[in-house]
């Protein structure tokens, strides 16, 4: 990962990062949309694949970043204060338990679509076209504010993970981890795409005869 990480370095254009379509929404038929909204973007499919995940890869997955639990907990009980409720501690990490719990029944509860993107600012890019972790919250345009209703209220009253659709990877280096945990190196493919003669030459040149 750390030779990969010095690559992008040298070359941003081959960044990369990890979408995750959750339970949701592969079995409303999303598949297709999301997939046209980051090709569209310009970025490039380099790995594709489905399963169910079970418990233990879902727990990997999320506790890829070791402040991971820290930060999700002091989210959680922030939104909670925000909203004028009592979180069930004050504790960050026994919030995150709560958290990774119910996130483990929700991804585990069905096929979910994993996928590598590659380009140029692929991983903030990936992110504002997924929108923000609540979709009631999020921008109308973006994948979870164009695409579900749910809400950290609801989810909250039903004891449940928010339903928000997909995941996708916060750093170049949290996406670089979670592509080992996922996919093995002969299931990333290395192609051109002709479009990219037009996203990256620098004088595009060869457009006219």
């Amino acid at each position: 990962m750390i030779n990969y990480l010095h690559k992008i370095m040298k070359n941003p254009k081959q960044e990369r990062t990890v979408v995750l379509i959750k339970p949701d929404g592969v079995q409303r038929s999303l598949i297709g949309e999301v997939i046209k909204r980051f090709e569209r973007s310009g970025l490039k499919l380099v790995a594709l694949k489905m399963t169910v995940p079970t418990a233990e890869l879902i727990e990997k997955h999320y506790l890829t970043d070791p402040e991971w639990p820290r930060k999700t907990g002091e989210k959680t009980i922030d939104s909670y204060k925000k909203r004028g409720k009592t979180p069930p501690s004050e504790d960050p990490l026994e919030i995150t338990k709560i958290v990774l719990e119910n996130l483990k029944k929700y991804m585990s509860s069905g096929p979910v679509v994993i996928m590598v993107w590659q380009g140029l600012h692929s991983v903030p890019i990936v992110r504002k076209i997924t929108g923000g972790t609540e979709p009631l919250t999020s921008d109308v345009g973006t994948i979870r504010g164009d695409f579900t209703i749910d809400s950290y209220e609801i989810s909250d009253i039903d004891g449940r993970a928010v339903r928000n659709l997909i995941h996708a990877s916060g750093t170049v280096a949290e996406a670089e981890k979670e592509i080992q945990i996922w996919f093995k190196d002969h299931e990333l493919f290395s192609y051109n795409l002709i479009q990219e003669s037009i996203l990256y030459d620098v004088n595009l040149d060869g457009i006219l005869e």
